[in-house]
């Protein structure tokens, strides 16, 4: 939701630049690596005081910087998308310490490394083409900052208060930030722990907004995760993690009262969990099913929340689906995969639906929810290219 996930409509002329910057990055695609290096190689060299906005070890926000790039370069004809896109950027690159500043350093750095590798297609027009869409580019990322910096801060201090350890690798943590925190429910944001500074990882808000202002995610812990490890394993009560601001769009829409159709694998049930607390604090009854899907019935870690959750509302229905053995022994539990099981219980045309879980879930969730009658326009959920690093 928050990346561009379509291009321009195919009936839409392409401009001389798109037409320009896209044989680039066809020629620079199957060396898309050699050329990354070069863009942080020239970054670093040409101006080593850039290098302290990155994290110590560079290889997932290393990749990201450039790929968002040519992502937009990519999309530079679809002006509404390109906006919203690069908006985002501009405000979650606030956080980093980025300032106006340091734009032409790293266009510089861009327009070096594509000189380098696409030699079959770099000439004066192309660079041109490219100096006036990261020109473009660079604008909206600054402008968005500026307007964000009126309004919020860039990132907020917030307390441990608790930290309840679900299973061996899954903890759920409660933070109090040091001042007020807007967001919506099945919203998330970025995390920045003491242990690995200027490494920031996307969790999703566990609750609708609380009266008493206090954050809760839900956090696992996998193979060689710098941040989920020490949120799992190291963070307790009276330790101060650093906030992004909150992001997202995959939220309710109160002026219906369509159905809601809730998808949410492993600790994707966490904004699940916010969503159906967002539609019992607006008080209209609105059908919700959930979807809770896990390997086995022992990660189904908070499945006594959601009991709990469907006999207080009659208007909830959770089904718990397992891909192996019995789910928590329940008469309407599944055993089989995720998408499978949302196909079986559908059609589901007359639904809002909300996917949240790993990027493959997403992925077959989509294609599940499609196959069963759901208009894509009515499918939410996090952009996938935010959620790669979730787990780490």
């Amino acid at each position: 939701m928050e990346s561009l996930v379509s291009a321009v409509s195919p009936d839409a002329p392409e401009s001389a630049d798109a037409a320009l910057i896209r044989r680039t990055l066809a020629e620079i695609e199957p060396v898309s690596d050699k050329v990354t290096s070069y863009f942080y190689a020239m970054l670093f060299v040409q101006h080593p005081d850039l290098r302290a906005l990155f994290p110590a070890a560079m290889d997932t926000q290393r990749d990201r910087l450039f790929k968002a790039l040519l992502t937009a370069a990519r999309h530079i004809d679809d002006s509404d998308r390109l906006t919203a896109y690069l908006s985002h950027l501009g405000r979650g690159h606030r956080k980093y310490g980025t300032l106006p500043d340091h734009y032409p350093a790293v266009g510089e750095s861009l327009l070096g490394a594509l000189a380098r590798y696409a030699t079959l297609s770099w000439g004066p027009e192309t660079e041109a083409a490219w100096v006036r869409a990261y020109t473009a580019i660079s604008q909206i990322m600054i402008d968005a900052a500026a307007e964000n910096e009126a309004v919020a801060p860039a990132w907020w201090q917030a307390e441990v208060v608790s930290h309840e350890l679900r299973t061996p690798d899954i903890a759920v943590v409660t933070v109090r930030p040091d001042q007020p925190y807007p967001f919506r429910a099945g919203q998330y944001t970025s995390l920045e722990t003491p242990w690995w500074p200027r490494v920031w990882r996307h969790y999703s808000f566990a609750s609708a907004p609380r009266s008493d202002g206090l954050l809760s995610f839900h956090i696992k812990a996998v193979p060689a995760g710098w941040v989920s490890n020490v949120l799992v394993h190291r963070a307790r009560p009276g330790d101060v993690l650093r906030l992004g601001g909150p992001v997202g769009s995959m939220t309710v829409d109160h002026t219906t009262r369509d159905g809601l159709l809730c998808v949410g694998g492993g600790t994707g049930i966490a904004p699940i969990k916010a969503l159906i607390e967002d539609v019992a604090t607006h008080g209209v009854r609105r059908r919700v099913e959930v979807f809770y899907g896990a390997r086995s019935d022992h990660d189904l870690y908070d499945m006594d929340t959601m009991l709990r959750l469907e006999s207080s509302y009659p208007w909830l229905q959770v089904r718990p689906v397992v891909s192996t053995g019995p789910a928590a022994g329940r008469a309407n539990g599944v055993t089989g995969e995720l998408p499978d099981a949302v196909r079986q219980y559908g059609p589901w045309q007359e639904f809002d639906a909300y996917l949240s879980g790993p990027p493959g879930l997403i992925r077959s969730g989509v294609v599940a929810l499609v196959g069963a009658g759901v208009p894509t326009g009515r499918i939410r959920h996090d952009s996938v290219d935010e959620l790669v690093p979730v787990g780490e």
